[in-house]
């Protein structure tokens, strides 16, 4: 299944579910999947640099159907900076979500981590949009079939006024979440488990299930304060934090 994904990626041509065809595939399975795929990734030189929270809020569990959080994890060359033109042709069912991005400058490992312990750890939050790619078909996709798949992880865009966590209530961070113009979307971090530090102690608890941990120096995206937009070519996106700046960019 990992060298499904792979080819997938590769022809970015998505894949029929993973569930329809092996019955009985679990959570498990699937993060077994996604640590193969992340392992080959690895070994063909790229460098994992952090990790998504995906399905935290609300809107996204309503958007997709899917009321659990997943992760992924975020490699060297997923990382694009505001402003930057992105080839829309290098994904697939391309979406875009507001999020805000952790960059820790300790370590975090569970179990027990807490909120306090992801504010103490945190070097810096960054606005940020994560680009969300589809390796494997979307409908009727379940959680498993999205954990395989690297939690639909396309790219992350950096951008903004970077803050330290104790400068702002996080809770009160908000977005507009303009497609050339006009507002698709608006949302407030607060959507993401009441705190979106509340995401990244998730992980770092969820990884210690599995062996895993969070690395200094790591950038975790949060989770999404909105739904996925699509975007289209030639769209511009834009991603207004109020006083934590812009993030843009434009589909080629």
């Amino acid at each position: 299944m990992a060298d499904e994904l792979a080819e997938a990626d590769r022809t970015r041509t998505p894949v029929p579910l993973l569930t329809a065809r092996h019955e009985g595939m679990t959570v498990a399975d699937a993060y077994a999947v996604q640590r193969t795929w992340r392992e080959r990734g690895v070994a063909r030189g790229r460098r994992v640099v952090g990790h998504k929270i995906g399905l935290t809020s609300k809107a996204m569990q309503a958007a997709t159907g899917i009321t659990e959080p997943d992760y992924g994890v975020i490699f060297d060359d997923m990382v694009i900076e505001s402003g930057t033109a992105v080839e829309h042709a290098a994904y697939s069912n391309v979406r875009v979500e507001v999020e805000l991005a952790f960059v820790l400058a300790e370590p975090l490992a569970g179990p027990g981590v807490t909120v306090t312990d992801v504010l103490r750890a945190t070097e810096r939050v960054v606005p940020a949009l994560e680009i969300l790619d589809a390796r494997v078909e979307m409908a009727g996709r379940t959680i498993v079939d999205t954990i395989s798949d690297n939690a639909a992880m396309g790219a992350m865009v950096l951008g903004g006024r970077p803050v330290r966590p104790d400068d702002v209530d996080l809770r009160w961070a908000s977005a507009l979440l303009y497609r050339n113009e006009t507002i698709e979307e608006t949302g407030v971090a607060a959507g993401v488990l009441g705190h979106p530090a509340t995401g990244v102690a998730w992980l770092a608890n969820k990884l210690a299930a599995h062996g895993d941990s969070l690395a200094a120096g790591e950038t975790i995206l949060s989770g999404s304060f909105t739904r996925p937009t699509w975007v289209h070519p030639g769209d511009t996106v834009h991603a207004d934090y109020g006083t934590l700046g812009v993030v843009t960019c434009r589909f080629e």
